[in-house]
């Protein structure tokens, strides 16, 4: 049995042997290298891993930092050395750099693992070769040494730098070699840092613009006194003698040197040399040099890139296929212009459906998220553009000055008496607004958005291109700290009011100068304000200037005064476009109980800044989009006349801006008057004290409230305030009437009730 398995088993080894000729087939290979295998191909897939290259990252960091610490001489080993040897050998002391290259890789390449991904480009590293390949050369040329010792010695720049130097000195001569080396070196570091001709282009502007603005520092700073030359029909103003920056000359030029926009008056007369309160037709207008020049910031291109990528890249992955096919880079965000693509369906790949425009304003988070965006904007579509907007806030932000806008194109072409300068869109076009044709202006947002400067900046255009004979400017500041800059301006009426008092007795004062205009219109048989002006211009009488009324919260006053803030604002805003008399309100509080739908029915223009939600946002421009705004200025601008609202970054105007404006009008006109219209008024005495002041609708409620006292023993303010539905103020001042004209006793105590008096008896 034992022989027959033997023979048996033996016999496919000696068929195996004579199927192979006789020779001898290798094993298969044993276990250990099965082993060995598999854990060789898992240790290769580990290192492609996400774990295993961060390991690598971190060793190609090490081995940098290692290599630095070598050539340097402060670590030593046989193989590191060796290492540093061929370098230094190679390189001269390029290796240094290249050391620190070789750990620079690293950490990128562990922050690309970790932190942010990075597209790895060609050009940055070839030009940092170039850089180094032409410095190497460029050192021996300045040695001018060719021996080989000087290469053995580990100075200079090693073995390449030297067999280049040998090569081009030979062919070309030292100064050539100088030349072409200096121009690689300008092409490498032109790579190294992804310069482009738009670059290139950018840097020669911005030098142009800071060139410019250096001229015309020049040209507007004080400069000695010079000796007054008086020429008929030229206004020549003093110089100051205490060094104070001071606006420029008055001197009005000739015609033909004045801009259109910029003439003065055609009818001047002669200023006499003590005047001190001259014309206003006497008067130029203020030289644009009183503003700062813009300073813009160039758009990034490889930002611009880099964005349009990773958008196309996160619409696809949650399918939605759509390409960038346009960019509008603005001050603040740059709108990337998306091209909804084509779902196919099927194996044949047809293309059947479109993209819906809902399906990429729908992932306005998930594309915030990938671009590390806080906010992010989603206009869908664009209007009168086949595209859908994403606005993406810019790195940096650019500053847009007052002066970059009323030197545009769009305000000379708008050539209104009341056109102001908004601000830039998102492509970087100025925004120009009337408001005339508006003709009121309803401004919200939160605290901190930029409301007030917005505000100072409107009446900064206006009365840069307006004098105080044509525009009046009434500032209601119950903040006390914002409009207070315009104090001291010859346009302005008194002064920016902040007692709550006072400010109800200004709207009263100028519902009657609107009723007061009307009369007179119809007396001229005039239909609107220019009409009027027009006849009476023929006839030599006196122009009726704009009022434009500035209020910069309105939410003090609806809370001290509801009732009668909401129906004197409405009143005004219902009836005073054709007088000329314009409002631009601002509250931070955009609520309904403060912003009422009758306030907001007469204002058709609104501007909305950053809002906590987009509740408060509908309230404003009847739409979402403000929460997402970006503040300091940031706007969405609803014209009157548009669809949809416009983002527009407001314009910016400094204090010391402001306060030179003012200090060329006091110059040039002279001070505000020491009282406004309605503080004269108020101090007439008399039994019509109330009718002087223009409050008609007054006098009836006085005799109704003497007939509520006559048909009661006793009276409070309170009880006045419920029974003619009044605000409390008003009724107060009704009773302090009725007890001047002995109807009603002194008040007693606080809460009490008053007795009543007729005709010198109780009641």
């Amino acid at each position: 049995m034992t022989r027959r398995k033997a023979g048996s088993m033996a016999r496919p080894r000696s068929s195996s042997r004579a199927a192979s000729g006789g020779k001898r087939v290798a094993d298969p290979p044993n276990a250990a290298s099965a082993v060995l295998l598999k854990v060789g191909t898992s240790l290769i897939v580990w290192l492609k891993g996400p774990t295993g290259q961060q390991l690598l990252s971190l060793g190609l960091t090490f081995f940098g930092l290692l290599t630095i610490l070598t050539v340097y001489g402060v670590n030593s080993g046989a193989l590191i050395n060796g290492w540093a040897r061929f370098l230094v050998f190679a390189f001269g002391w390029g290796a240094y750099p290249i050391a620190v290259m070789i750990a620079g890789l690293g950490l990128l390449w562990l922050r690309h693992l970790v932190h942010r991904p990075m597209v790895w480009r060609w050009r940055p590293i070839l030009g940092f070769e170039m850089t180094l390949i032409a410095l190497l050369t460029l050192t021996h040329t300045f040695i001018s040494q060719r021996g080989w010792g000087l290469v053995e010695s580990g100075r200079g720049g090693g073995v390449v730098g030297w067999a280049l130097y040998v090569f081009f000195s030979d062919y070309f001569g030292p100064l050539i070699t100088s030349f072409l080396m200096g121009l690689v070196m300008l092409i490498g570091l032109g790579l190294a840092f992804d310069l482009t001709r738009e670059d290139l282009r950018l840097f020669g502007q911005r030098v142009f613009e800071v060139g410019a603005a250096l001229r015309d520092r020049r040209a507007v700073a004080p400069e000695a006194e010079p000796v007054a030359q008086v020429t008929p029909g030229i206004a020549v103003s003093p110089v100051s003698r205490r060094g104070q920056a001071m606006p420029p000359p008055l001197d009005v030029p000739e015609p033909e040197a004045v801009p259109p926009q910029r003439k003065a008056p055609a009818k001047t007369k002669p200023r006499s040399k003590g005047s001190t309160m001259p014309t206003p037709r006497d008067v130029a207008l203020p030289p644009i040099t009183l503003l700062k020049q813009a300073r813009k910031a160039g758009a990034d291109q490889r930002d611009i890139q880099r964005k349009s990528r990773i958008i196309e890249e996160t619409l696809e992955q949650f399918g939605v296929p759509a390409r960038v096919t346009e960019v509008r880079p603005g001050p603040t965000v740059t709108q990337f212009g998306v091209s909804p693509g084509y779902i196919s369906r099927g194996a044949d790949g047809e293309e059947q459906r479109k993209v819906r425009v809902s399906q990429i304003a729908s992932l306005s988070d998930d594309l915030a998220l990938a671009l590390a965006a806080k906010s992010l904007r989603v206009e869908a579509p664009v209007p009168g553009r086949a595209v859908v907007g994403i606005e993406v806030p810019n790195t940096e932000i650019s500053l847009v000055t007052l002066r970059s806008v009323l030197e545009s194109d769009e305000f000379a072409k708008c050539g209104k008496p009341l056109c102001f300068a908004a601000g830039m869109d998102v492509a970087g076009s100025s925004v120009v607004a009337d408001l005339t044709a508006m003709p009121h202006l309803l401004v919200a947002g939160t605290t901190g958005s930029g409301k007030s400067v917005f505000v100072k900046a409107l009446a900064a255009s206006l009365v840069m291109h307006n004098t105080p004979e044509n525009l009046r400017l009434i500032a209601i500041d119950p903040k006390m700290v914002e409009l207070s800059h315009l104090n001291g301006l010859p346009h302005l009426l008194g002064r920016a009011e902040s007692d709550l008092e006072n400010i109800i007795r200004v709207l009263r004062w100028v519902a009657h100068e609107m009723d007061r205009r009307y009369k007179l219109f119809s007396a001229t048989v005039a239909r609107h304000l220019d009409d009027y002006n027009r006849k009476v211009a023929r006839k030599g009488e006196e122009k009726l200037p704009r009022i434009v009324v500035l209020i910069d919260e309105l939410a003090d006053l609806m809370m001290s005064a509801p009732e009668e803030t909401e129906r004197t604002l409405t009143r005004i805003a219902q009836m005073a476009r054709a007088t000329g008399i314009h409002l631009v309100v601002a509250t931070q509080r955009p609520s309904t109980d403060v912003v009422t739908g009758l306030i907001k029915a007469n204002f058709p223009a609104r501007v909305s800044f950053a809002t906590t939600s987009n509740v408060d946002s509908r309230v404003i421009i009847d739409t979402p989009g403000a929460e997402s705004l970006l503040g300091r200025g940031d706007m969405l601008f609803l014209p009157p006349d548009a669809s949809a609202p416009v983002r527009v970054q407001g314009c910016f105007i400094s204090d010391a801006e402001l306060s030179t404006i003012i200090r060329f009008w006091q110059k040039s006109v002279g001070a505000t008057p020491a009282k406004a219209p309605w503080e004269v008024m108020s101090q007439a005495q008399g039994p019509d004290m109330l009718r002087i002041e223009g409050q008609v609708e007054d006098a009836g409620l006085l005799e109704r409230a003497i007939a509520i006292a006559r048909s009661s023993g006793s009276i409070s303010t309170s009880g006045l305030q419920r029974k003619l539905r009044i605000s409390y103020p008003r009724a107060a001042r009704l009773m302090e009437e009725m007890e001047r004209m002995g109807l009603v006793g002194p008040q007693e105590s606080a809460g009490r009730k008053r007795r009543v008096i007729l005709g010198g008896g109780e009641n």
